[in-house]
């Protein structure tokens, strides 16, 4: 069975030479990375900054371009690459305004289903049925390719269905919940609709489990994620010192209500 490795480095991102038909390939993906020589995300409360390469800016412009047709306040001006990611993150914010959580949910959808071709969720099914193979295949995708929207990230062994695999993912601090401090832009914009697209139009079960206490995530292929009444992400309260959309008089997130 043929295997395949993945691994990012830093830097801009650009996929290195490797042979299909070999039984074992390793294809090399350089993301850029934090600026800081550690490489380790900025303590709680801080922002990390990091050095973004063209590719990062890429799907940075992609995402919201896309998502700006649905936001408020109309489209801007900005080219191509005028796009960073304080502007991609202040789109997501722009798109929540006047929807409630479903409204922004189906938002998300509906522009990951724009970034593909016609038919590309059969015949990513077709390609990826919900194996052990396929759950953790899509784990090592992530860490490079979801690199510039939740930055670091490392594939862990979990467990699925009582067997222990490597397709889960571990986000050490979530870029986009570190930018927007904001709770239900995190569930609303990313988990939800996220979780849904993989398991629903993909048909391979994905779940996410954010931490709000160091902003870290874990992402498990191959678990279905729980109906979002029972899931703890919807009784979270907001970042009362991060978002300026915040109620702290509120015990849950007013975003996670509506």
């Amino acid at each position: 069975m043929a295997t395949a490795k993945l691994s990012c480095l830093p830097t801009s991102c650009i996929p290195a030479k490797g042979h299909r038909n070999s039984s074992n390939y390793h294809i090399r993906i350089k993301c850029a990375g934090i600026a800081d020589p550690s490489g380790i995300p900025a303590p709680m409360g801080q922002k990390t900054e990091y050095k973004d390469g063209w590719f990062e800016k890429a799907f940075m412009s992609l995402f919201a371009r896309k998502m700006e047709k649905f936001a408020s306040g109309g489209e801007s001006k900005k080219g191509f690459w005028d796009w960073d990611y304080e502007s991609f993150v202040d789109v997501s914010k722009r798109v929540m305004i006047g929807r409630n959580r479903q409204q922004q949910q189906e938002v998300v959808r509906e522009v990951l289903l724009s970034m593909l071709p016609p038919g590309a969720p059969a015949q990513f099914r077709k390609l990826f049925p919900p194996t052990k193979w396929a759950e953790e295949f899509n784990a090592s995708l992530t860490v490079p390719f979801f690199h510039w929207l939740v930055g670091p990230s490392e594939v862990i062994e979990v467990e699925v269905n009582g067997e222990k695999q490597r397709s889960g993912v571990r986000i050490t601090k979530c870029r986009y919940l570190e930018n927007s401090g904001c709770v239900g832009m995190c569930v609303n914009m990313c988990k939800i609709p996220t979780q849904d697209f993989f398991t629903n139009e993909f048909g391979l079960p994905l779940t996410m489990n954010p931490n709000f206490e160091d902003m870290s995530c874990e992402m498990i292929y191959g678990q279905v994620p729980p109906p979002f009444e029972e899931d703890p992400a919807s009784k979270q309260s907001c970042y009362a010192s991060f978002c300026s959309m915040a109620k702290p008089s509120s015990d849950v997130c007013h975003k996670l209500k509506i």
